[in-house]
C-alpha cells in the first residue's frame, strides 16, 4: 500500500507506527459558517480514506477538531450580535448536521480548542523555555530561524521566503515569518489567563497541541487541504518537532485537492460558495459522494450543477445493478427449477474472481478511487447487459448474482457508497409527486391526448397507474416505429426523474435518488 507524502512529494510505502494501527488527525472547520462544497471535499476525502483503512482491516483512531476561537468567529459573531460562543456552538452544530446527511462515519473524538487552553498554554510555555519562542509584551511568537528545517513540509526556503516577503511589517517581530502562540487579549474579545498576560491561543498551536494529547508523538497521518500546507501544517509541524524534540511529528502529511468554481478556487473570503446544506436539499448524499470519488483526491475539481447531474447518473449505473440483481433474485422466490444456463456466464465469473482483487489494487495505489470505481462501473455495465439479455435464470446463475450482489455492496461500502433496491413509483410520498403535478399532468395530455382534469383524477387515485400510461403509449409509439415520439416520452420521464429499463422482461420503472 502506497501514499504520496507531502513532506517527501513522492508516493511511499504505508507503514503505520503500530502494526495493525491507524492513528489520523484531521484539521477541522473553524466554524464561523456553514461549510460549503470545497470544505466538504476535504472530510469526504479523509472519511474515504479512513473506511479504506478499516476495510483493510486496521484499527483507525481519528481525531477531527473544531477551531471555536478565531479573529473570523469573532468578527461574525460582532455581524450576527451574539457572543463568539454562541456563533461557535451553532457552526459547529451545523457542521455536524451536514457530516451525517452525507454519512461521515465520525470521529472518534472532535476536541474543542477551548477546552485545551491549558495544554496549549503548557506547548508555548515549552518553547520559550526552550529558547523557540520569545515573548513581546503579551504577545509570544514563534522564531522560525531557530528551526533549521523550517520550511520542509511546503518546500520552501525561509532565506528565499524573506527575500520575496510580501507581509506587513511588525517591529516586534524578528522575522516577517515568525508566528503567534499567544495573542495578547483585545477589549471584548474572548481570552484566559496565562504567564503572559491575558489572551487566546494562535491558530497553529492548537492542532499541535490537540493531535500530541490524543495521538501522542509521530502519529500517522495529518489530512487536510492544500492550502493548508503553508502556513498551517508547516508552523504546526515546526512548533511541534522543536516542543518534543522528535521528528517527524507526523509519518505521512496527505492533503486533498481544492474544489473550484469556473475556475476559482471556493472559498468564503471569495465569496464563490456554494453551501453544502444547500446541495444536500436537492442533491442524494450519495451523488455528493459520486461527485468526488470519480476525481483523485489529490486532482483539483470543478463544481457545477452539470457535474452534479452527471453524478447523478454515475451513481445511478451503479445503483441500478443491485436493483437489477434483486429484481432477479426474485425468481428464487417463485421456485425456479434447474435450468441449463446455455449462455456464458464468464462475465459473473470474472467479477466475483477479479472484482476485489482489482479494486484493491487502486485503492492501494494513493487510494485511487477513480480507478477503483471504474472496476464497477464496468461490471455494472457487463452484468446489467447479461440480465437484461434473458428473462429466465438458473439456481447456479442466482447464486452468483448473489456473490455478486454481497461484494458489490461490500465494496461499494470501502468508499462510502450505500446501494440499495429500486425506489418505485409505489415509494414516492405526496411531496415529491406534487412538485411534479403540474409538469406531469401537462405531458400526458400532450401526449396522450387526454384532457388535464381528467389525467389529474388518475395522478390522484393512483400515481402508479398514472406512470404506466406513460409506459404504454411509449411502447404503443415503439410498436408504431415512431422512435422520435417515444424517445422524446422517456426523456420526458427521466426530466421528472422516472427512469425508464428495458429488459428482455420488459420495461422497469425506476425513481431517481434525488432526496425526497
Amino acid at each position: 500500500m502506497r501514499v504520496y507524502n507531502t513532506l517527501t512529494q513522492s508516493k511511499v510505502e504505508f507503514i503505520p507506527r503500530e502494526e495493525g494501527k491507524v492513528s489520523i488527525y484531521v484539521c477541522g472547520p473553524t466554524v464561523y459558517n456553514y461549510i460549503h462544497i470545497g470544505n466538504a471535499r476535504c472530510y469526504l476525502s479523509f472519511d474515504v480514506i479512513k473506511r479504506y483503512l478499516k476495510f483493510k482491516g486496521f484499527d483507525v483512531y481519528h481525531v477531527q477538531n473544531f477551531t471555536d476561537v478565531d479573529d473570523k468567529i469573532i468578527n461574525q459573531a460582532k455581524k450576527e450580535g451574539i457572543p463568539a460562543s454562541e456563533v461557535a456552538e451553532k457552526y459547529s452544530q451545523g457542521f455536524i448536521e451536514d457530516s451525517k446527511a452525507l454519512k461521515f462515519d465520525p470521529p472518534d473524538i472532535r476536541p474543542k480548542a477551548t477546552e485545551h487552553i491549558p495544554e496549549m498554554i503548557e506547548m508555548i510555555q515549552g518553547l520559550v523555555d526552550k529558547g523557540f519562542a520569545y515573548v513581546e509584551d503579551g504577545d509570544v511568537y514563534f522564531e522560525v530561524g531557530k528551526f533549521d528545517e523550517y520550511g520542509k513540509l511546503s518546500h520552501r526556503k525561509l532565506d528565499e521566503m524573506e527575500a520575496g516577503a510580501r507581509v506587513e511589517v511588525d517591529e516586534r517581530k524578528r522575522n516577517p515569518f515568525d508566528f503567534a502562540l499567544w495573542k495578547k487579549a483585545k477589549e471584548g474579545e474572548p481570552s484566559w489567563s496565562s504567564p503572559w498576560g491575558d489572551g487566546r491561543p494562535g491558530w497553529h498551536i492548537e492542532c499541535s497541541a490537540m493531535s500530541l494529547k490524543y495521538l501522542g508523538r509521530s502519529f500517522d497521518i495529518h489530512g487536510g487541504g492544500q492550502d493548508l500546507i503553508f502556513p498551517h501544517h508547516e508552523n504546526e509541524l515546526a512548533q511541534a518537532e522543536c516542543y518534543t524534540a522528535e521528528s517527524p511529528f507526523v509519518r505521512y502529511w496527505l492533503h486533498n485537492g481544492f474544489v473550484t468554481l469556473t475556475g476559482d478556487k471556493m472559498a468564503k473570503s471569495v465569496g464563490n460558495v456554494v453551501l453544502l446544506k444547500d446541495v444536500i436539499k436537492k442533491y442524494d448524499p450519495m451523488v455528493v459522494r459520486m461527485l468526488f470519488l470519480t476525481t483523485h483526491y489529490r486532482s483539483p475539481i470543478d463544481f457545477s450543477e452539470e457535474k452534479l447531474k452527471e453524478s447523478t447518473r454515475s451513481y445511478e449505473r451503479l445503483n441500478n445493478l443491485v436493483g437489477n440483481i434483486d429484481r432477479v433474485l426474485k425468481k428464487r422466490e417463485e421456485k425456479v427449477s434447474r435450468l441449463e444456463p446455455g449462455r456464458d456466464v464468464i462475465v459473473l465469473k470474472a467479477f466475483i474472481e477479479n472484482g476485489e482483487p482489482e479494486f484493491v489494487e487502486a485503492m492501494d495505489d494513493d487510494f485511487n478511487a477513480p480507478d477503483a470505481l471504474g472496476g464497477l462501473f464496468k461490471a455494472a455495465r457487463d452484468i446489467n447487459t447479461y440480465l437484461a439479455s434473458y428473462d429466465e435464470f438458473s439456481l447456479d446463475e442466482l447464486d452468483m448474482l448473489q456473490d455478486i450482489k454481497e461484494l458489490f455492496i461490500r465494496l461499494g461500502g470501502a468508499v462510502g457508497l450505500e446501494f440499495t433496491s429500486f425506489l418505485s413509483p409505489e415509494d414516492v410520498d405526496e411531496e415529491w409527486r406534487e412538485e411534479r403535478r403540474a409538469v406531469m399532468l401537462s405531458g400526458l395530455a400532450k401526449f396522450a391526448g387526454v384532457n388535464v382534469k381528467d389525467a389529474g383524477v388518475l395522478f390522484n387515485r393512483d400515481f402508479p397507474g398514472f406512470v404506466k400510461k406513460f409506459v404504454d403509449l411509449r411502447a404503443a409509439k415503439r410498436a408504431e416505429k415512431e422512435w422520435q415520439t417515444a424517445d422524446t416520452i422517456r426523456a420526458f420521464l427521466d426530466s421528472q426523474d422516472i427512469l425508464l429499463e428495458d429488459t428482455a422482461a420488459g420495461t422497469l420503472v425506476r425513481i431517481r435518488r434525488l432526496i425526497v
